[in-house]
């Protein structure tokens, strides 16, 4: 007879967490059995199968005890949380491949079962603070929290089904395996994970100002920069959410000139993306006037080439690239209006051999676009930055100004303010937020008269334009802004709108743009 498998044994072909959990509490049935059949009981309830046998029998007997007390107290929840509750429907056993998963009893919409998690553990918390010597409060509490982490994984279920219609990405999906994996594995392997498990929930009341802080992830997997998201988050801040900030559009017949600059982080890359071309998007929403862009990472040799496949209707165009070393940095403007005269460089040559500047002087203004250079991983570059190069530019800029008000813009490399960068004690030796550069930024540009139009208009919005990426930060809205429409003092009342649009993909920055009355 064929010997039958270690669920069978124990009287369930199809096991599911539920009822191989229950029979794990006999601890006769649990001991007769292998090492190698208590691991791979333990696998199947998403356990992590580590130590001795012994460690293998307590942490199945620890699951299995925590597992009956949700099942005994209904729907887990204390009393003075059942208002929180949808309505409920009966448990279910979900498989999917060799992975076999209980679904929580609670079935609802991601969305309610986002709301339905604060609520718990509003709830929790009252429970805490109105009963902390009181054990029965204590009991309440923890009953609750359990509840949250139940319901945690209804939401991440709601979303593989939901999947077929909005697929998830690669990070959501994992955060949602960790946080089932979690919520049944022992206290040693919770000891060993971060839980993530409430990185599924949504506040509806994000754009209201309510902040994030750094034990309180949350996204808006839509719109992330509608989210407050920083680790020193001050009173009266706010997100920056372009689609309630901006003001209302000009007619189109106004005197303006409108400008966008984006670091592309490399422009064949992304003329490429055939399935969301950002670049012709950009142009569409935008129908801007001029567009600079930096680091294109173009060499010489290629550009005519990329000219060809670029834009209708914007006949001038005007590329620098960078010749002491190829395929790096490199900026370009490209322009509906016919410029006066064009200049490439500083006119410095230990400045302009990484095709890093161009100006195009207009008839009321002069239009400066640049890449300053990064000050390197290991800060490497730092000194050169702060002591050659923005003191260069910074009097480059004043000379043009004697003529005309000039404007600067472009990726210049710097979160000049705590606001302007969302974990700023932890960057505090990272090239974009040292002091040094922090201190250069203010003396040689907002020290001598150019305005931070962005900062002007919305003194205390958090908006970032770079995010890195990895760890999913442009998902969680961790970012840095360090992009800039700087203007010469005597136009600043003559700025319209200066904004960015986070809703541009296609780089690790996004366009910011500036609006300007002639």
């Amino acid at each position: 007879m064929k010997k039958p498998s270690p669920e069978v044994r124990q009287g369930s072909s199809e096991v599911g967490i539920q009822e191989s959990l229950v029979v794990s509490k006999d601890d006769d049935s649990l001991t007769k059995l292998t090492v190698a059949e208590l691991r791979a009981m333990m696998r199947r309830n998403g356990i992590q199968p580590t130590g001795r046998k012994q460690d293998l029998i307590l942490a199945l007997k620890k699951v299995s005890r925590n597992e009956s007390a949700v099942q005994n107290s209904g729907n887990g929840l204390p009393k003075e949380a059942e208002d929180c509750l949808p309505d409920i429907n009966p448990g279910q056993v979900v498989r999917q491949g060799r992975k076999t998963r209980h679904k929580s009893s609670i079935k609802f919409s991601v969305k309610d079962s986002q709301s339905l998690v604060q609520c718990v553990a509003d709830t929790a918390d009252k429970l805490q603070v109105a009963g902390k010597n009181s054990t029965k409060s204590k009991k309440q509490s923890k009953e609750s929290k359990r509840s949250v982490d139940v319901i945690a994984q209804s939401s991440c279920f709601e979303k593989e089904t939901e999947s077929a219609k909005a697929p998830l990405t690669k990070n959501e999906n994992t955060d949602c395996e960790e946080s089932m994996i979690e919520s049944t594995a022992p206290d040693k392997v919770l000891a060993r994970k971060k839980r993530k498990t409430s990185e599924v929930i949504e506040k509806s009341n994000m754009m209201e100002g309510n902040a994030v802080g750094e034990n309180e992830p949350v996204s808006n997997f839509e719109k992330p920069w509608t989210m407050l998201v920083h680790k020193k988050v001050q009173p009266g801040w706010v997100a920056y959410n372009p689609d309630i900030m901006r003001p209302s559009s000009l007619l189109e017949t106004a005197n303006i000139i409108k400008m966008i600059s984006w670091n592309v982080n490399g422009l064949r890359a992304l003329l490429k993306r055939k399935d969301e071309n950002s670049f012709l998007q950009l142009a569409k929403k935008e129908n801007f006037d001029v567009l600079c862009l930096q680091e294109t990472k173009l060499q010489e040799k290629d550009v005519e080439q990329i000219k060809q496949s670029l834009l209708d209707d914007y006949d001038n165009s005007f590329w620098t690239c960078s010749v002491s070393k190829l395929g790096y940095s490199g900026t370009a403007v490209i322009s509906r209006i016919k410029p006066v005269s064009v200049k490439f460089g500083l006119g410095i040559p230990d400045h302009d051999g990484e095709g890093r500047l161009i100006t195009i002087e207009f008839d009321t203004v002069y239009l400066v676009a640049g890449y300053v250079p990064n000050s390197g991983q290991k800060l490497e570059r730092l000194s050169y930055r702060v002591q050659q190069w923005d003191p260069s530019l910074s009097s480059y800029l004043k000379d043009l100004e004697k003529k005309k008000p000039v404007v600067l813009t472009g990726d210049l490399n710097c979160a000049h303010e705590e606001i302007d960068i969302y974990n700023p004690d932890g960057n505090r030796k990272s090239a974009g937020f040292t002091d040094e550069e922090r201190m250069s930024f203010e003396d040689n540009f907002l020290n001598r008269g150019f305005v931070d139009s962005f900062r002007q208009q919305h003194p205390q919005a958090v908006g970032y334009t770079y995010w890195g990426y990895r760890q999913g930060a442009r998902r969680w809205n961790k970012g840095w802004r360090l992009d800039y429409f700087l203007v010469s003092d005597s136009i600043a009342d003559k700025v319209y709108d200066s904004y960015i649009i986070p809703d541009v993909n296609g780089s690790d920055h996004c366009p910011i743009g500036l609006i300007l009355k002639c």
